[in-house]
């Protein structure tokens, strides 16, 4: 098929949506994912500054790549990739609906430029930073990335003289900010349906998620058969929200099937839990001498900090970071903490479920063999959904029966196919032992602890025997 051209914008047929008038005066990039990508001369502005640069030396996926080698692409990358989806789905509105929506330049400035920046407040090892370390380290702190990729955009474009005005610096902003709870009230906001094109806290479908699934199953080596090519080609907008056909609820369907997978299997892998343990340990230990925790008060600290801050750690000489040592070099030893069990917890008792902690291990054993510590003892709570908790994420969409309707509807739990899930959300729980020596005993008391919470043994099957006698 070959390319046709509507007014300013050229449609060809791998999905690009490009003004032919930015395409001169843009750079091109080839992306492994979405093939040439045009980089637009402001959006270059951000690029080219050490900022956003620094997205290079953070892992997209954490310490992951320890178990699938593969996943060692970048937070920048995947940047790259929402960039281009987020202009592709403004194209691909103002093409099929433009004289309606007057989505106009300004509309499509402000979408890549949100799709762009969106993560750049992220830290260290993903997610890792800011779930697991800095409240361990910041009781009761309420940083997060979105906040802080605001703050970076401010401090950018200060520090690097860009000429930007005032309303599309808001706008973005805003955007960054729209799936969570620091996002403006919606009432407020003129084109509501844009918002959720980058960061959709609506119900969740977003180029965010579009580019990072098929990127992450590619690097991983996994099967990806959710096409987001086919939500992009049926979206539609009806009533100020983005909508969908209803024949391809089963797509949508992948979408969320697909990202509650790549939980299971590569984010939340039990080996690769067991690394990021260690390495928020390792973290911890080190943070009162490297003062780590306090660059989040300071944009321009701040973007200094990156998943090298292992190197620095490992190839410091400072006594007092050798117990961060220790456990650097205990990973890449593989002399990890020891994945003893784990259990789903039972479906009727997820409402009132609570955290389990290591004293709530410690606290079940039973006499005999060695007396735990609760230092000894790593409980990870690990939950697992369709983006909505225990809700139906489908329920939040609304859909269209063909573009001839003007009616949008949702589509209620009967009406879908009897074999998609009842149930929408898992919870985890899992423990390590920090010594080898201790499974055995962590095992038991972990076997124990079921018992006086369930009345059962929930876990699947017992700890391998040869597990509990490694020493």
């Amino acid at each position: 098929m070959g390319a046709f051209c509507d007014g300013d914008f050229t449609f060809s047929s791998n999905y690009s949506f490009v003004c032919s008038q930015d395409m001169r005066s843009s750079k091109n990039v080839h992306d492994n994912v979405h093939g040439s990508i045009y980089l637009d001369p402001l959006c270059l502005k951000f690029i080219d500054t050490e900022q956003f640069q620094r997205l290079r030396e953070l892992k997209q996926l954490g310490m992951a790549h320890m178990v699938y080698p593969g996943a060692v692409h970048s937070r920048f990358e995947h940047s790259l990739g929402v960039y281009w989806l987020a202009g592709e789905a403004g194209h691909k509105l103002k093409i099929q609906q433009g004289s309606e929506l007057g989505i106009d330049r300004f509309d499509m400035q402000t979408l890549k430029l949100a799709g762009l920046l969106h993560d750049i407040g992220h830290g260290p090892f993903s997610h890792l930073f800011e779930r697991e370390f800095l409240p361990e380290v910041l009781k009761g702190s309420e940083w997060s990335h979105e906040l802080m990729s605001v703050e970076m955009v401010d401090y950018i474009v200060d520090e690097h003289q860009i000429d930007i005005d005032a309303e599309t610096m808001k706008r973005v902003k805003e955007m960054i900010l729209a799936s969570s709870k620091y996002a403006t009230t919606r009432s407020t906001r003129e084109k509501r349906f844009l918002y959720d094109i980058v960061a959709n806290g609506r119900n969740g479908i977003d180029v965010d998620k579009f580019d990072y699934i098929v990127r992450d199953c590619r690097a991983c080596g996994l099967g990806c058969n959710f096409q987001f090519q086919r939500l992009m080609e049926s979206m539609r907008v009806m009533g100020d929200e983005i909508c969908y056909r209803a024949k391809d609820y089963l797509t949508i369907h992948k979408l969320f099937a697909t990202r509650a997978d790549l939980y299971r299997t590569v984010y939340t892998h039990a080996k690769v839990k067991a690394i990021e343990l260690m390495v928020v340990d390792a973290l911890v230990s080190a943070n009162s001498y490297l003062q780590i925790a306090s660059h989040i008060q300071d944009p321009s600290e701040y973007w200094k900090l990156d998943d090298t801050i292992i190197k620095t750690i490992e190839t410091a000489p400072d006594q007092e970071l050798k117990e961060s040592r220790d456990l650097i070099l205990r990973i890449r030893r593989r002399d990890l903490y020891q994945f003893c069990n784990e259990y789903a917890v039972p479906k009727d008792k997820l409402e009132n479920f609570k955290k389990v902690t290591a004293r709530d291990i410690v606290c079940s054993q039973k006499n005999g063999g060695a007396t735990l510590r609760e230092e000894d003892v790593v409980v990870s709570n690990v939950r697992i959904d369709l983006t909505r908790g225990k809700h139906n994420p489908l329920e939040s969409i609304k859909f269209f029966k063909d573009y001839d309707s003007d009616e949008k509807f949702s589509i209620s739990d009967d009406r879908i196919s009897h074999l998609l899930p009842t149930s929408y959300q898992d919870m985890i729980v899992r423990v390590y032992s920090k010594k080898p020596e201790l499974v055995g005993v962590i095992s038991e008391a972990f076997e124990n602890f079921q018992l006086k919470t369930y009345g059962i043994k929930a876990q699947v099957h017992a700890t391998p025997e040869k597990k509990k006698r490694r020493m």
